[in-house]
């Protein structure tokens, strides 16, 4: 089954919702510039690494700058056992774009 791909807006009612763990694949200093408030942080080489130690439940929202890692984190999670898995398509790039709230630091 291909990966969801959801873009900002249905990404802020799944979040909204509070099922769906936010998990942000980018690097560190990606992260430190900018992420979506209530985010986990997994660098992708890190969640590809062993993708089960970091996921705890279904309804996992992954994201990164572009969404292109976050696809393909969420096609890895899907490998690794979990149904219910998101890409933010376009990613935090057009999640600030459309005005959806960002944390920095």
């Amino acid at each position: 089954m291909p990966v969801k791909r959801v873009g900002p807006d249905g990404a802020c009612h799944l979040l909204a919702r509070g099922e769906t763990d936010l998990v942000d694949v980018r690097e560190l200093k990606e992260w430190l510039g900018g992420r979506i408030p209530g985010a986990r942080h997994v660098p992708l080489s890190r969640f590809l690494a062993d993708p089960r130690a970091h996921c705890s439940r279904d309804g996992i929202l992954f994201v990164c700058a572009h969404g292109l890692r976050s696809l393909q984190a969420a096609a890895v999670a899907q490998s690794a056992g979990f149904d219910v898995v998101y890409s933010l398509d376009g990613g935090l790039v057009a999640w600030a774009a459309q005005g959806f709230p960002v944390e920095r630091g």
